[in-house]
Order: C-alpha cells, then structure tokens, then sequence
C-alpha cells in the first residue's frame, strides 16, 4: 500500500481485535462495526534528576510508556469484532486479553497485545441505539510498521 499524505478524515483509521484472544493470527483479526470516536491516551513515565554540572537544571528520561485506545460507538449484535469487545464485558484475566491493531489512513499500522476494559456493553435511554465503550490498554511494547513509500 502506498502511503497516503496531507490531511484526512478521522473515519480513514482502522481498528482490528482479535477475536480468538492472544491465540489470533492474521485470520482471527477482526474490524470493530460501528464505531463513532476514539481517543489516544499515552502515558510516559518520566525520571528526572539534576546533575551539579546542569547548574540547577532538570534533566529527564522517558524510561516506559502505556498506550490506551478509548473506542465509543454503538452495540452490533452479529458483527465479529464488535460481539467479541461487548462479551469481554463479562470476563476477567486472560478472558479481557487479546491482539489489537491500528491502522493510520498513512497505511502504517501499531500492533500489540492488549487488554479489553469494556465501560458500556450496551447501555443508552430507551430511545436510543445501544452504546459500545471500551479502553483498548496496551500489554507490553506494540509493533509499529511504517507506511510503505512510492
């Protein structure tokens, strides 16, 4: 795929689970239905110390970071992706743990183990379609797979 540059839509961003848990391969990936938004949460942990020779200056190192994908949308009964975030609700230890993949409208992709933290399997007011929230939590250090160029 060839990379894509200037600005774009926020739809062109593609988000995949997998659907057999950590045990997903390529196949087992599947796209989440109805999503609506989503918000990226890094959080780097950050050390500092403040060497004599820095004459009272701070110096600092990111030594970790975490990676939270917060995905709001609606609840599809019969869609792969979307059934399978809204069953982890219901689930604790490995049943939240899974493979995640985002795909930047570049083409590039970030690719990690995760952990599913469902916040709304289908809640809403009477009149309304039935919400999906979940915070997509990074396990370990993702995978990152620059867009290929030309």
């Amino acid at each position: 795929m060839a990379m894509n540059t200037g600005v774009y839509p926020v739809y062109e961003n593609k988000f995949k689970v997998g659907t057999r848990g950590r045990a997903s391969e390529e196949g087992d990936m599947a796209a989440i239905a109805e999503l609506e938004t989503f918000e990226v949460s890094i959080d780097g942990n950050t050390v500092e110390w403040s060497p004599m020779e820095m004459q009272g200056w701070l110096r600092r190192m990111v030594t970790g970071k975490a990676l939270t994908i917060t995905l709001t949308g609606k609840r599809c009964l019969g869609d792969a992706g979307n059934d399978y975030v809204a069953q982890s609700a219901w689930t604790t230890g490995d049943g939240c743990a899974s493979k995640f993949e985002w795909e930047f409208p570049s083409g590039a992709k970030l690719a990690f183990d995760c952990v599913l933290n469902v916040t709304n399997p289908g809640g809403g007011e009477s009149r309304d379609v039935a919400i999906l929230e979940v915070e997509v939590m990074s396990d370990g250090k993702p995978t990152f797979t620059p867009a290929l160029e030309g």
